[in-house]
Order: C-alpha cells, then sequence, then structure tokens
C-alpha cells in the first residue's frame, strides 16, 4: 500500500466513527471536483480534435489546390517546351529572310549599277546618234524589263522585311505571355506551400495539446479511482464500531527515543561488522518499528519512521557512495546509500537532499534535511536497512545507548 494511502486510513481510524464521516464528505467533494476537471478536459479535447477535422480538411483542400498548381505548371512547361520550338522556327526563317534580303539586295545593286553603266537614253536620242534601230529596240525592251523587276524586287523587299518584323513581334508578345503566366502561378504555388506548411505546423501543435489532455485525463481518472477506493475505506471504517482505538495502543507502547546520531569520519570498512555498534541517521521518536503492521492492516512496516522536526539533519550510518538521489511516490524525495557487499540504506520523506548521485559519503556525513515530503502527515525520517535487495530490521544493527 503506498504510503500516503496507509496513512490517509491510520489517521481514519485514529480520529475514530466521530472524524471518520466528515473526512469521507470532504473526501467526495474532493472525487466530485476531479469528475468536473476531467469534464472539462474532455470538452477541450473534443473541441481540439474538432479543430484538428477542420484543419485537416483545410490542409487536404490546400494540397488538392497544388497539385491542380503543379499540373498546370507541367502543362505550361510543354507550352513553353513548344513555343521554344516555334522560336526556333521563327529563327530559322528569319536566318532564311535575312539571306533573301541580302540576295535581293544584291540582285538590285547589280541592276542599278547596270542602269548607272547603260543610261537612261530614249529611243530618239539612240536613232540621231545613229544606233542600229533593232539593237535600239532590245536596249530598250530590256531596260524596261529591268525598271519592272527592280519594282517588283522593291515590294518583294518590303514584304519580306515586315514579315520578319512580324515574326519577331509575334516571338516576344508569345515569350512575354507565357513568363507572366509562368511568374503568376509560381506565386500561386508558394502561397499556397506556405499555407500548407502553416497547417502542417497547427496540426503538429494540436496534436501535441491533444496528446497532453489524454494524459491528463488518464491521470485524473487514476486519481480518481484511488480516491474513490480510498473514500470506500474511509466509509467502512466509519462505520466499524472501534473494538480497540489505534491511539490507546499507541499510548500504551513506549516510544523509543533516540538521543545519538553517527560520528563525522565514523564507522567505516565491512558494513557487516558494525552490526549493533551503528546509530540511527537522526535525533527524535521511533513511532513506527519493523515488522508492525500498518494502519489499516494489509502491510507492515519495512523499516523505521523517526519523528523528528522539519529541517533535523539526516546523517549517513556508515561510509559508502549514493546511488539514488530523487523524488519517489510514497516516499518523498529519498537518498540511498551502497554500503558495499549488498548493503544498503535508504532515507525516505526528507525536506532537501545535500548530496548527488556518485557522491562518496562517509559514516556521520549529512545525507539530507528531516520534511514529509512524499505525502506524510507529519514530520520524520523513513529509515531502512537492506541486504541484497531484502529489508532487515534496523534496531537489530544500531546501538541507542
Amino acid at each position: 500500500m503506498p504510503p500516503l494511502a496507509a496513512l490517509a486510513l491510520a489517521l481514519a481510524l485514529i480520529t475514530g466513527p466521530t472524524l471518520a464521516a466528515p473526512a469521507v464528505q470532504v473526501k467526495r467533494l474532493q472525487l466530485k471536483s476531479l469528475h468536473g476537471r476531467i469534464e472539462t478536459l474532455s470538452r477541450d479535447l473534443a473541441k481540439s480534435e474538432q479543430t484538428r477535422s477542420k484543419t485537416l480538411a483545410q490542409l487536404k483542400a490546400t494540397e488538392a489546390a497544388m497539385s491542380g498548381i503543379n499540373l498546370s505548371l507541367r502543362q505550361l512547361g510543354g507550352q513553353r517546351d513548344a513555343v521554344q520550338a516555334q522560336l526556333a522556327g521563327l529563327a530559322g526563317q528569319s536566318q532564311r529572310l535575312t539571306a533573301q534580303i541580302a540576295a535581293q539586295q544584291a540582285q538590285l545593286g547589280k541592276m542599278l549599277y547596270q542602269q548607272y553603266v547603260n543610261g537612261d537614253a530614249g529611243a530618239l536620242q539612240m536613232l540621231l546618234e545613229g544606233a542600229d534601230p533593232n539593237q535600239a529596240a532590245r536596249d530598250l525592251h530590256y531596260l524596261s524589263l529591268l525598271s519592272h523587276a527592280k519594282a517588283a524586287l522593291l515590294r518583294q523587299l518590303r514584304a519580306t522585311l515586315v514579315e520578319k518584323q512580324q515574326l519577331a513581334g509575334s516571338a516576344r508578345a508569345k515569350r512575354a505571355e507565357l513568363a507572366a503566366i509562368e511568374s503568376q502561378q509560381e506565386q500561386q504555388r508558394a502561397a499556397l506551400l506556405l499555407h500548407q506548411q502553416q497547417r502542417q505546423a497547427m496540426l503538429a501543435k494540436i496534436a501535441g495539446r491533444i496528446k497532453t489532455q489524454r494524459q491528463q485525463i488518464d491521470t485524473l481518472k487514476r486519481n480518481e479511482r484511488r480516491l474513490a477506493t480510498l473514500i470506500e475505506r474511509l466509509a467502512r471504517a466509519a462505520r466499524k464500531p472501534p473494538r480497540v482505538r489505534p491511539h490507546a495502543r499507541r499510548r500504551a507502547r513506549a516510544f523509543i527515543e533516540n538521543e545519538h546520531v553517527p560520528e563525522a569520519s565514523g564507522f567505516s570498512g565491512n558494513f557487516a561488522k558494525l552490526r549493533g555498534r551503528l546509530r540511527l541517521p537522526a535525533r527524535g521518536e521511533v513511532i513506527n518499528r519493523y515488522g508492525e503492521p500498518r494502519a489499516g492492516g494489509g502491510a507492515t512496516w519495512r523499516g523505521l519512521f523517526i519523528r523528528a522536526a522539519a529541517g533535523t539533519k539526516v546523517r549517513a550510518v556508515a561510509a559508502g557512495r549514493v546511488v539514488f538521489a530523487g523524488w519517489l511516490r510514497g516516499f518523498g524525495k529519498l537518498i540511498i546509500v551502497d554500503h558495499g557487499e549488498g548493503y544498503l540504506s535508504v532515507y525516505g520523506n526528507n525536506q532537501s537532499l545535500t548530496r548527488k548521485v556518485g557522491d562518496a559519503v562517509t559514516g556521520g556525513e549529512q545525507l539530507a534535511t528531516v520534511g514529509d515530503s512524499g505525502g506524510n502527515p507529519e514530520s520524520g525520517l523513513y529509515f531502512e536497512l537492506r541486504y541484497q535487495g531484502l529489508t532487515i530490521d534496523p534496531l537489530k544493527w544500531v546501538n541507542l545507548k
């Protein structure tokens, strides 16, 4: 039985039926308070679950939108590749048009040069100069053809230049359109990615809160069960007529008053040889002895309880090394010293600990100060001796004189 429950039950038996009933009422009020806290935490847990469901739905919608954006970006990538192919084709056409323009310009230059060399004489001038009429007719026909060809070539050249400019403009517009669409969708994707990260962080936070709330509910339910068991025991104790008052029994048995404590740099060496020579670790009254039944029945004392004022020094009974120093349920602030060869000394319900795990201590060295930690109703030291894990009677090892 945990020390707290045993001491609470002992207190109920000592005070008798006149005080047990009010104790039951107090515990029932505490139980009702626990019910209220459990209901409140359960409502908070339900709200957290609902928030998580909503956040999951939002995350699902965000990821669906991101999937659509990614698909659209892939399609744009395909369009961009097609436009790049078109631009490559336009570049080839532009090169061909450039070559064609260069050829047309060269041809036009030759025509202009030929016109410059031959001049532009009329038929009358050629006749007065005594030229062959047939040759003059052929030359005039040639010049007429050359003039028409020059005009047609100029028109083709202008048309080619206009087509090239239109191609260049189309390419620039297509590039700008694709860049704008891609930029817009990248922005949308970045915004959705940010929403996704925020919702994932929120889900993680909610999951942590739900875990904590469930742990709190489980803890409260365990406390509720323990408290209900204690109430039932108190109620049974209140219904039973007191045959022999434990308080009277305690008064009938004389307490052991301990005035001696281990001296500094005291016993060391083989612990087994110290039997009958040890001192109890603190001054005070030994009010519970090894092997005596605990109040409420069902268990016996596995050590001694030395009633002492809070702050009283607790000293090591012999040299050894600290193997545990911390809080343990039912024993409060606890320190354990290993004396070798399977012997341990245990000091519980302390107010504070002055040594830590791994510290070597000598006999009489201070380990802690007396307190009521662990739920004891009064200040005192719980002291055990153990050999190979089993408890032994400390009073058979100490000298009280």
